[in-house]
């Protein structure tokens, strides 16, 4: 499973116009479960999201279809991470050894 942040490399008024593509982007890999989660950082420097457990090249592919990352206003970071512990009702994101 990985942590992507996202930093925006260009002024807000910059970013905003791709905003449309980025959430259907983002959508479209929510419904595949490719993405379990994303929203926007606090304060608004860039997002954050929580991938399903895949190869990172695969992830490293699908991140560079991001319009942010496409127009060149945002970058990704990963970080790859084993959940052993979860909450109640998320017993599927768990490490399973």
């Amino acid at each position: 499973m990985f942590v992507v942040t996202v930093t925006y490399t260009a002024p807000l008024e910059v970013v905003d116009p791709w905003r449309p593509a980025h959430g259907d982007w983002l959508r479209d890999l929510i419904s595949r479960r490719v993405l379990l989660a994303a929203g926007r950082q606090v304060p608004l420097v860039g997002g954050v999201y929580l991938a399903a457990a895949m190869p990172v090249e695969d992830l490293d592919q699908i991140l560079a279809t991001d319009p942010y990352v496409l127009n060149g206003v945002a970058s990704h970071s990963v970080v790859e991470f084993e959940p052993l512990l979860v909450g109640p009702g998320l017993e599927d994101l768990k490490l399973q050894r």
